[in-house]
């Protein structure tokens, strides 16, 4: 597997590696919804905390980690990443999703998850996977929407940043499924056409 930054774009989103040129919008959408950073992520990314999380996850990135701004209708509005990016075991989590409120519900998430699913594939991954707060019923919906197969439950897996433990439920879309899958979310995004 041989996964590395691009532009990924459709007619709905674009995909860009994560520059200091997103910062500005990227925060005024990390903002749009401080509440969502307290009760459903492990780290902060809203008000105060933006420039931390900012530094810890984006400026210098390790290099497991590929992020892209989502970019709609000319403006960062979100972000999804590439996380243990795992060459020889050609494995890799599509995870550190968050999206402004006015970008969800709509085109935005099954078209930026089926870019990077589609790189991923195409970079020769055997299997792709995403890691979802037990109690985040809205992502584990729309990771189940996309296709992916939920696999498992790791209890107490990590504590958040508000001292709560989180379990997460683990998913994944295999290459031999990856045709399915492409193919359901290519008929979902035509109904937004």
């Amino acid at each position: 597997m041989d996964l590395t930054p691009a532009i990924l774009e459709d007619r709905f989103v674009r995909l860009e590696p994560m520059e200091e040129r997103h910062r500005a919008a990227f925060r005024a959408a990390c903002d749009a919804d401080l509440q969502t950073w307290v009760d459903l992520y492990p780290y902060a990314m809203g008000g105060a905390h933006f420039d931390e999380g900012w530094a810890r996850f984006y400026a210098d990135p390790p290099k497991d980690r590929i992020n892209f701004a989502v970019v709609a209708e000319g403006r960062c509005v979100g972000v999804s990443s590439y996380l243990g990016v795992d060459g020889p075991n050609a494995t890799v989590e599509i995870g550190g999703t968050y999206y402004a409120p006015e970008a969800r519900g709509g085109p935005v998430n099954p078209a930026a998850k089926r870019l990077l699913l589609a790189h991923a594939f195409e970079a020769g991954s055997r299997r792709v996977q995403f890691k979802v707060d037990a109690i985040n019923a809205r992502s584990r919906a729309a990771v189940l929407k996309l296709g992916a197969v939920q696999e498992g439950i790791l209890r107490q897996d990590r504590v958040c940043w508000t001292g709560r433990i989180r379990d997460t439920v683990y998913f994944s879309v295999l290459a031999d499924e990856w045709p399915g899958v492409r193919d359901r979310l290519e008929a979902r995004l035509s109904r937004f056409d």
